[in-house]
């Protein structure tokens, strides 16, 4: 066993002993102290450890059972797959073929989706033959799958130490407002959470674990905020990590009398850029917030705001755990805690990982983040989409001969759509939209559309001489029409 795996089991066995009537873990009917939740991920541990080789993929929803498993998983060193429930099947299909999953646990409604995938059904395992070695990089804990900036995810390798150590820094950033109330309200496949679990386990508090339906979650983009707003007061939660677009709905709902700031202690929010807006009237509300700044291929968190340690539009100062440098263009690059490589591609071996986002620090050595240099963007929920698959997706159908795709730190995604046939009637278009929402997972869907009054071309400076579209332009000339389709 890794030092840094049997260092968290010595942890919890000694949570076990010295206050194991505590309450560890509460989900919707079930209740475990620290000595039972011990049992239970040791159990199961050794239940994992007598399967066949191969990686294990986990498809349950958020729950006791679901971080009971992944205990279980880090503690037996069997990779492991969280599959997120925004995927669409197609993308499940490729995660669980490209880490050649010999082991599975999932919802039952994941049934037929298994069985179409070459598993059968076990007493406690869904299991099914390797056919190829998927080539996991040596000591692969962990299999993240991002959340498909283009159609098909792509698995980042992390192992073990590099998660505990984000882990433990986390429960170290907290440890000054003393929270011991954890509720998640990510889902477990989102490595942040997954993380603030851990952190949460390390600091020996209360963790409440509760389905996304019941939190008033679906997808990756729907909220009801009624459901959510009492879970949040009925768990006593003290600490949460939320994306921008949650937090938004917090500050809205305790502006407008819904609801209190309460016993909330800690309040992380990341996963897309958080507007210094946003985050003046969460102070304004009581709201102890503090923003962060990470990635999967650095096992998520890099930077944190830190109580005591505040600097307003910054994402903080980096972790004790990493180095962060700037390259000439102002990338920002981060070594220290990089994954071990892409599922299927070669391994990673630059000790600095580039990230792709453009920075600045100040000469106290908080991170100011510019913007990413690709076209990718992240939406408010923290899903990182690229446009030109949607657009691509979009005018495959014979309707559309244009479509511009806009979604930076929005709970939307806006596009501009021009028709092949200019006479064809909105409903048409709307139509077109519709059937390509069909084939897309949420995140990536449409919401809101409008149409142009004339194409892009190289005429009127809004395409390349080689035809794609020139998107800092197209932003600048119709701003005005994408900030009006945005609604709260």
């Amino acid at each position: 066993m890794r030092p840094e795996v049997e260092d968290f089991l010595h942890l919890l066995r000694h949570h076990a002993r010295s206050h194991g009537e505590r309450l560890a873990l509460r989900g919707t009917t079930q209740r475990l102290n620290y000595a039972q939740l011990l049992q239970a991920v040791e159990t199961r541990a050794a239940l994992l450890a007598e399967q066949p080789s191969g990686a294990f993929a986990l498809a349950l929803d958020n729950g006791p059972q679901a971080l009971i498993w992944d205990l279980a998983a880090l503690f037996s060193e069997r990779p492991c797959i969280i599959l997120p429930p925004f995927f669409s099947p197609a993308q499940r299909t490729h995660c669980l073929m490209q880490s050649q999953a010999t082991l599975a646990i999932a919802e039952p409604a994941m049934d037929d989706e298994l069985r179409g995938n070459g598993f059968s059904r076990g007493e406690t395992f869904w299991y099914r033959p390797s056919v190829v070695d998927p080539e996991l990089p040596p000591a692969t804990a962990k299999i993240t799958y991002t959340s498909g900036s283009t159609g098909t995810p792509r698995g980042v390798c992390l192992d073990a130490p590099a998660l505990l150590r984000v882990a433990r820094e986390l429960e170290a950033a907290s440890r000054p407002s003393g929270p011991d109330q954890y509720l998640a309200i990510l889902p477990l496949a989102v490595l942040l959470e997954n993380l603030g679990m851990y952190a949460a386990l390390f600091a020996g508090a209360t963790l409440t674990l509760l389905p996304s339906a019941q939190l008033g979650l679906n997808g990756s983009s729907s909220v009801d905020w009624q459901r959510l707003l009492g879970s949040i007061v009925l768990s006593g939660a003290q600490s949460l990590i939320l994306v921008p677009q949650l937090l938004l709905g917090l500050v809205t709902a305790i502006e407008r009398g819904a609801m209190r700031p309460g016993p909330l202690k800690y309040v992380a929010v990341g996963g897309a850029r958080v507007a210094p807006s946003l985050l003046q009237r969460a102070a304004k509300a009581g709201l102890p917030v503090f923003e962060g700044y990470g990635l999967s291929e650095c096992a998520s968190v890099v930077c944190l705001n830190r109580p005591g340690a505040v600097r307003p539009g910054s994402v903080g100062k980096p972790l004790p755990h990493v180095q962060v440098k700037l390259a000439e263009d102002g990338e920002v690059l981060v070594s220290g805690s990089s994954l071990l490589g892409y599922l299927g591609e070669p391994p990673h071996l630059d000790p600095w990982w580039p990230t792709g986002d453009i920075g600045r620090f100040d000469d106290d050595g908080y991170l100011y983040l510019a913007g990413r240099k690709k076209n990718q963007f992240i939406t408010s929920f923290g899903r990182n989409v690229n446009p030109e698959w949607i657009e691509a997706e979009l005018t495959q159908n014979g309707v559309l001969l244009q479509a511009f795709v806009h979604g930076e730190g929005l709970h939307q995604n806006l596009a501009l759509l021009w028709p092949l046939d200019p006479t064809c009637s909105d409903q048409a278009l709307a139509d077109a939209v519709q059937r390509c929402n069909a084939l897309l997972p949420d995140y990536a869907r449409i919401h809101r559309w409008a149409r142009l009054p004339e194409p892009f071309s190289n005429s009127n400076g809004l395409l390349t001489p080689n035809g794609r579209p020139r998107r800092a332009a197209i932003l600048e000339q119709y701003r005005e029409t994408l900030c009006a389709m945005v609604t709260e």
